[in-house]
């Protein structure tokens, strides 16, 4: 089932061990935003998943997060949320893979979800099992006077 959440407060998201992000609520405006971003529009289109992936990622976080805790510089102060704090804090593995499964997988499940109907038999994607009998006996035509 699909659970509506009509609020658009912003919540807190554990993402490491003593690290959290208060991330707003991932819209589809808010992923339509990142798709727009200057870094997806000046990729070439040979470019690798992986590296999609990477880009989209900081797009929506750039524009997600509002705020966080446990991040801070090389002296431990803590420090403000930036664009290139985003960047750089979702360059370490473990920040990108937790954002990625904990904010971005949950809105890319409900992506898959749109699609499942099985597909037509008479289409390019035939693959939908029948379900009506064959008609038995001779088909017969109906005569108008």
């Amino acid at each position: 089932m699909l659970t509506l959440d009509l609020t658009n407060a912003p919540r807190w998201l554990d993402l490491l061990p003593g690290v959290r992000l208060q991330v707003r609520p991932l819209t589809t405006a808010l992923m339509v935003s990142a798709r727009g971003d200057a870094a997806i529009q000046a990729l070439p289109p040979e470019a690798a998943t992986e590296e999609l992936a990477m880009i989209m990622a900081k797009a929506v976080a750039r524009r997600a997060v509002l705020d966080w805790e446990g991040v801070g510089d090389a002296e431990g102060n803590p420090v403000p949320v930036t664009p290139e704090g985003i960047d750089a804090l979702l360059d370490i593995w473990p920040a990108f893979d937790a954002f990625q499964s904990a904010y971005v997988a949950k809105w890319l499940l409900l992506e898959q979800e749109k699609n499942v109907s099985a597909p037509l038999p008479t289409g390019g994607s035939a693959g939908a099992i029948a379900t009506a009998k064959p008609a038995k006996g001779r088909a017969r035509t109906v005569r108008r006077g």
